[in-house]
């Protein structure tokens, strides 16, 4: 999952942020409503969290022109305005969703998972194949019911995998969905985290290399 976090509280956006990438999420963070434009005009995300206050262009802004442009990134908004009439303005500007500040971190992670999924294709939070359980909503994976000690990084990309249920994904897909803007196209990481999330997995050897294609999950 691909997340943009802009909020003009450094602090919380930064807090934010870190928390979310540890729980497997490809997270950029943003201070104001020009360069939260400007990142969803070049990157792919699947939620955005907007701060609905922020100076200069408002979170109100930022929202408007991404339904204006058929955007299809899901938005929670993020307010100190606990009022009905506040939550019920952020919603008819195109939010899909609405949380008051002060706000207990894992109900913004429920939130953000619950607008993933619904980002694209519906898919249950728990995904399961060859043997291979990914309870995204948990945070855990087993196979044939051994508990897997993944990284941050190896869980994203074993779910951006098992998402594509067959499909071959290329290394530029998963870079987008499981790296932040910040990755190097031109390093190897996708490689040596595939590398490395196969002998997490054991054997019999699950993810298969199809040649210049990607990978793909399948026995």
């Amino acid at each position: 999952m691909r997340v943009l976090v802009a909020d003009d509280e450094r602090l919380l956006a930064d807090t934010v942020a870190d928390g979310l990438r540890r729980l497997s999420m490809a997270v950029d963070v943003v201070y104001d409503g020009d360069s939260a434009l400007e990142r969803l005009t070049v990157n792919s995300y699947d939620v955005a969290v907007l701060d609905r206050d922020m100076p200069g262009r408002t979170g109100d802004e930022v929202c408007r022109q991404m339904v204006g442009s058929g955007d299809g990134t899901k938005v929670l908004m993020l307010t100190a305005a606990a009022g009905i009439r506040d939550r019920v303005e952020g919603l008819g500007l195109g939010a899909d969703d609405y949380l008051t500040k002060p706000f207990a971190f894992a109900e913004l992670v429920a939130r953000v998972q619950a607008l993933s999924r619904r980002s694209g294709p519906a898919l249950p939070p728990v995904l399961e194949q060859d043997g291979i359980v990914l309870d995204s909503t948990r945070h855990t994976a087993t196979r044939d019911g051994r508990m897997l000690t993944l990284s941050s990084k190896e869980f994203a990309v074993l779910h951006v995998l098992m998402r594509a249920g067959g499909r071959v994904v290329s290394a530029e897909e998963l870079l987008e969905h499981a790296w932040d803007e910040h990755a190097d196209p031109f390093t190897n990481a996708v490689r040596m985290t595939v590398m490395t999330l196969r002998r997490r997995l054991g054997d019999p050897p699950v993810i298969q290399t199809v040649r210049r294609a990607g990978y793909r999950i399948g026995s």
